[in-house]
């Protein structure tokens, strides 16, 4: 019964438990904004109904708060990235003390290599 049962390669990537960053059950900042963490994930074979292959993740360690941008080619990642950020710090009056990132070759070619 279960042979029959097929799922997409984007249905089968989202089942999978491995993460970018481990998991942490303490909070080690002291306010929002002081460490984010980000991830650019590589084109999907299944563009999204936008027409979006490429997706930036982005994680308030403070609040746990996540955000997910979807975009269409990789070099609109630093255009989202700065939005984002004029944007967040304006809202939460606090500016982003540091990132981290897995170090992956997903920001390779892009401006965002340098964070």
């Amino acid at each position: 019964m279960l042979e029959n049962y097929l799922l997409c390669e984007a249905c089968q990537q989202g089942k999978q438990i491995k993460t970018s960053f481990k998991s942490k059950d303490a909070i080690s900042t002291s306010r929002p904004l002081q460490l984010l963490y980000m991830d650019l994930f590589e084109p999907t074979r299944t563009l999204s109904l936008g027409g979006k292959k490429y997706g930036f993740v982005i994680v308030d360690d403070y609040s746990r708060y996540t955000r997910v941008y979807l975009f269409a080619h990789k070099h609109e990642s630093f255009k989202v990235f700065e939005i984002f950020v004029k944007k967040i710090q304006n809202e939460k009056g606090f500016y982003i003390s540091s990132i981290k990132r897995d170090h992956g070759i997903e920001f390779e070619n892009t401006e965002l290599k340098s964070f």
